[in-house]
């Protein structure tokens, strides 16, 4: 049995039917172009968020990885250390003279000292003393002429005679036995010398030698120091033994010999 009506077949109805249809499907074709044009809208701005400088960039930013540097090891050779050789000392020799020759004398000079330096010998302070007869000072220039013996001072500037490695000291002339009674002699104290040894030598007393120069501590006697003595006092004699020794004032400290020269 057959419920459905009867299809009309005028034109009035099928004109009717084909305007319904078309009310129907008008409203999906506009909400589908406004969904379109909706979407592109928004994936524009979201392109236009994401591009340089802009606030979605630095969310959706990935971190560039930094290209690691692999190095490649170099063969370096290591130096071989070459020794130092550490020079030797040039030892300068100390000139050798044959004969005296001049000296200027330097600050800190003193008799013993250029003896060491030069190698005179024990005799070398008594040579240099031979050499340098003291005779007062220039009065042109203020320098002593000679060394006095008495102190055996020198002072820096002052120009001396040094004697040549291995000169000798003159062999001492004999006193005059026709030397008056009481001849005054100038003497210098050498190493060894004492008092009583020296009286014998000049046919002295150890009385009048004190005497004669106001020796308070005949111990004391300096090696050096200049006496004055009266020879032929009394007639010569062995020898004494020693009663005195005289203090040398450095080691090595040797003077020259007698110089009998008369004192007017």
């Amino acid at each position: 049995m057959n419920n459905r009506p009867p299809i009309s077949s005028s034109p009035s109805n099928s004109l009717n039917a084909y305007r319904k249809r078309k009310m129907r499907g008008g409203p999906n074709i506009v909400y589908i172009v406004a969904g379109v044009l909706v979407l592109g809208g928004v994936i524009l701005l979201v392109v236009w968020l994401m591009g340089p400088s802009k606030p979605l960039n630095s969310l959706f930013a990935t971190e560039t990885p930094t290209p690691t540097l692999t190095f490649t090891p170099t063969n370096t050779s290591t130096p071989t250390e070459t020794p130092t050789v550490t020079p030797t000392a040039t030892i300068t020799p100390t000139a050798t003279f044959s004969s005296p020759f001049t000296y200027t004398v330097q600050d800190g000079d003193y008799l013993a000292l250029i003896v060491e330096k030069y190698n005179l010998g024990d005799d070398g302070i008594a040579l240099i003393l031979l050499l340098n007869p003291y005779s007062g000072t220039a009065p042109e220039t203020g320098m002593p002429i000679g060394i006095d013996p008495s102190t055996q001072n020198i002072i820096p500037g002052q120009v001396i005679l040094l004697p040549n490695p291995g000169m000798q000291l003159p062999t001492p002339t004999p006193i005059p036995s026709d030397l008056p009674r009481g001849t005054k002699l100038n003497y210098t104290i050498q190493a060894g010398d004492t008092l009583a040894g020296i009286a014998s030598k000049f046919n002295s007393t150890e009385e009048a030698i004190i005497k004669e120069n106001s020796i308070t501590d005949p111990n004391a006697i300096q090696v050096g120091q200049l006496l004055v003595i009266p020879v032929n006092l009394v007639t010569a004699t062995p020898t004494r033994p020693p009663t005195s020794t005289p203090i040398t004032p450095g080691a090595g400290t040797v003077l020259p010999t007698a110089t009998f020269t008369p004192i007017n």
